[in-house]
């Protein structure tokens, strides 16, 4: 499949090379060479040929809405809402106002801590993986395991403990997890925890390091 979208590049630039003056034709050409592109998932490219097709067409709206996924799967956010406003100016549907609602979401999260990946899992863990990730990772940056390391050192894995503690937190409590999920704010829900006593309750006490218990408090605001 992909040496077909492969084959469709390599047709449209031979194609582009025609009549380079007809700026219709060729936004087009442009066009329909990134949907390859991002087929292919270059995503990049993707992005620099539907450009070209809105330089040649500034009211080109398949290639803004082209565009606008390729900076979605390339993570850029910022940029995909940019063309999701130009899209629903262009066309104002209520398909094209829900496209608009859902790239502010996705910046919006693109925003916050990801705690699926602090934990190194999917956002499909199940709780027993949620679970078993919090105890590798904790184990890993537990500050007593760095006690003899550089203060930087020490600094950077303090962080990451009340990270991942901050993240057990949320992933594994249903409701915190499914307000995440969906974009909502968790401030409003007023939540404390320590960072220490999580740890305490998952593995029973603060032993096995030959550090002793943490001196200071790790505790978090969520």
């Amino acid at each position: 499949m992909s040496g077909d979208y492969e084959q469709a590049c390599r047709l449209y630039t031979e194609a582009l090379e025609i009549d380079p003056f007809n700026r219709l034709t060729n936004a087009k050409l442009h066009c329909n060479r990134g949907t390859a592109l991002a087929k292919l998932q270059r995503y990049d490219e993707s992005i620099e040929d539907c450009t070209q097709a809105i330089e040649l067409d500034e009211n080109y709206l398949k290639a803004y809405q082209r565009r606008a996924k390729s900076y979605t799967e390339a993570e850029k956010y910022s940029e995909a809402v940019r063309d999701y406003e130009k899209i629903f100016q262009l066309d104002r549907t209520r398909e094209n106002r829900q496209l608009l609602q859902d790239a502010k979401l996705a910046l919006k999260k693109s925003q916050r801590k990801d705690y699926y990946k602090i934990l190194g899992i999917g956002k499909d863990a199940s709780d027993d993986e949620i679970k078993k990730a919090y105890r590798k990772q904790a184990m890993s940056h537990h500050p007593d395991r760095h006690s003899n390391a550089s203060e930087e050192e020490r600094k950077e894995n303090e962080m990451q403990f009340k990270e991942i503690g901050e993240a057990y937190s949320v992933l594994s409590d249903r409701t915190k997890r499914n307000r995440y999920d969906n974009g909502q704010d968790l401030d409003d829900m007023g939540m404390e925890f320590d960072a220490s006593s999580l740890f305490s309750q998952m593995f029973g006490g603060f032993g096995g390091f030959g550090g002793g218990a943490i001196g200071t408090s790790l505790c978090v605001y969520i």
